[in-house]
C-alpha cells in the first residue's frame, strides 16, 4: 500500500454555511465535482470534502451525535509565522474562534489553532525544518 492520503472528508451540520466559510471566507474555489450535498476543494495532491454529519454517520454506520474532541486536528502550514498570524487575523475578521493564539511551540515552530464552523480543529503552523513549494505541498526532509 502506498503512503497517501486521498481525502479527508468533514462532517457539518450546515453544509451551505460551512461551504460560505470555506469558499467565501478563506477563498478556497470548491471542484466542478460538488453537488448540492456535498462540496470538493482540490488541496495540493488531496481532496477536502464537506458533507453532512448526519449523512456521513449513516454512511458509516456510527451515531452522528459523537461530540467532543475527535482526536484528529487539520493543519495549514505557512511559508512564515508572519503568515499564521495573517491567517488566523482572517478567521478572527470572518468570526470564528481562535482556540489557541498563535505562540512559539515546543518544537521550534509557531502555531495557533482555530475551529471551522463545525467546531473542527484547525492548526495553523509554521515549520521552519520543512520546504513548502511553489504548489503549496510540504515537502519533509528525506
Amino acid at each position: 500500500m502506498q503512503q497517501r492520503l486521498s481525502l479527508v472528508t468533514l462532517g457539518v451540520q450546515d453544509l451551505p454555511r460551512s461551504l460560505q466559510f470555506y469558499r467565501d471566507g478563506l477563498g478556497w474555489q470548491p471542484s466542478s465535482a460538488s453537488q448540492e450535498e456535498v462540496a470538493f476543494f482540490q488541496l495540493g495532491g488531496m481532496v477536502l470534502s464537506l458533507y453532512s454529519r448526519a449523512s456521513l454517520a449513516e454512511d458509516a454506520t456510527v451515531d452522528p451525535a459523537g461530540m467532543g474532541f475527535s482526536g484528529i486536528t487539520l493543519a495549514y502550514n505557512t511559508r512564515s509565522r508572519d503568515e499564521v498570524d495573517a491567517v488566523l487575523q482572517l478567521i478572527e475578521q470572518l468570526g470564528e474562534r481562535i482556540v489557541k493564539p498563535a505562540q512559539d511551540v515546543f518544537w521550534g515552530g509557531y502555531s495557533g489553532y482555530f475551529a471551522d464552523p463545525d467546531g473542527h480543529l484547525w492548526e495553523v503552523a509554521w515549520n521552519p525544518f520543512w520546504t513548502i513549494d511553489d504548489a503549496g505541498q510540504v515537502l519533509l526532509p528525506s
